[in-house]
């Protein structure tokens, strides 16, 4: 099936809140959470989007005409291309019953490790979901990252040494999930982290410990500070704080900050190899990439995702050729406007 097939079949197992739009830009959804839309007015969501748009490519074909590769590596793993599925939790409330967590999680682990990359799982108030999704990682070579969210300490630790016994090559916190109501209301408290009490966790991990959703130079900072090996520049697709700048305006500062001392990835509306490209080129080692993997398995599954993942692949190397890079090391910050 093609990319606009597929979505067509999603939109037959989404709920209303999920248009299962041609552009996944957070328009038609805009406010609904529940659904995948943004907080309070809905617009950060839209402003990621078209951040994006507001950078333009630098054509430039008088180079040697030679294949393009787009492999990249990340912790020592090396992958088709600097795109990875985002972590997305509680699909049967956001997009619809067709999925839960538990199965959504069990399809995107195992058909991004097909299609050559990896998957971020998420995590949720059910501890059977970090169960399934670390198992899930185990058994597809610890190709995944699960993503534990900021809980107390002892609840955190927990979940770590479930992923520890998945051989996961790397853990994640999406710190910015303190914004997040049911976190809020978790008792014994959960939400925001010292640096400390991150540095813990970062001790404990054994593999690369990766904060998901930092948003300032200040932030990537005491990341490092906190001892992460990477982090994600994301605003948690405008869904725990309206009014944030969008992750394209903060990423170029954030790398020239923080860039020879972490990996950095970064979220927010990226959906096209042009995209990705941009991205690159201000100084992200990678993309992550959330709702359009919602639809693709909502629409056929693996096969899905393998189509959304050759499609950005095709782009990105459709951009590469006509900017002049042959590799993903090629791509600079002139090849931008």
């Amino acid at each position: 099936m093609t990319y606009i097939e597929i979505l067509e079949k999603a939109r037959k197992n989404m709920s209303n809140l999920c248009r299962s739009c041609p552009v996944c830009d957070g328009k038609a959804c805009r406010n609904t959470v529940p659904g995948p839309g943004a907080k309070g007015s809905g617009t950060v969501a839209i402003r990621n989007y078209e951040a994006w748009k507001q950078i333009h490519l630098v054509l430039d074909t008088i180079s040697e005409n030679k294949p393009v590769e787009t492999k990249t590596t990340l912790f020592g793993k090396e992958f088709r291309l600097p795109v990875f599925a985002g972590p997305v939790g509680a699909v049967d409330m956001h997009y619809g019953d067709a999925y839960v967590d538990l199965t959504y999680n069990e399809i995107l682990v195992k058909a991004c490790k097909e299609a050559g990359i990896l998957a971020f799982t998420g995590d949720g108030m059910n501890p059977e979901i970090m169960k399934v999704a670390t198992q899930n990682i185990k058994a597809n070579e610890g190709i995944g990252i699960p993503t534990i969210k900021p809980w107390t300490q002892e609840t955190v630790m927990e979940k770590l040494a479930l992923a520890q016994e998945s051989k996961a090559l790397a853990v994640a916190m999406d710190i910015d999930a303190a914004g997040l109501p049911f976190l809020k209301g978790f008792v014994p408290p959960a939400g925001r982290k010292s640096i400390s009490e991150l540095k813990e966790i970062a001790q404990a991990c054994g593999v690369p410990f990766i904060l998901k959703g930092i948003l300032s130079v200040k932030g990537a900072l005491k990341a490092k500070e906190a001892g992460a090996s990477a982090i994600v520049v994301s605003n948690h697709g405008g869904r725990v704080l309206d009014d944030t700048p969008t992750t394209a305006e903060v990423l170029e500062e954030i790398v020239q900050a923080v860039g020879e001392d972490l990996t950095i990835l970064v979220d927010g509306g990226i959906r096209t190899g042009q995209d990705v490209f941009k991205a690159l080129a201000l100084g992200a080692d990678g993309v992550l990439i959330a709702r359009p993997f919602v639809n693709m398995i909502y629409g056929a599954e693996a096969e899905g995702v393998n189509t959304l993942v050759q499609k950005i692949q095709d782009e990105l190397i459709d951009t590469m050729e006509m900017c002049g890079a042959a590799t993903i090391d090629e791509i600079t910050r002139d090849m931008i406007h």
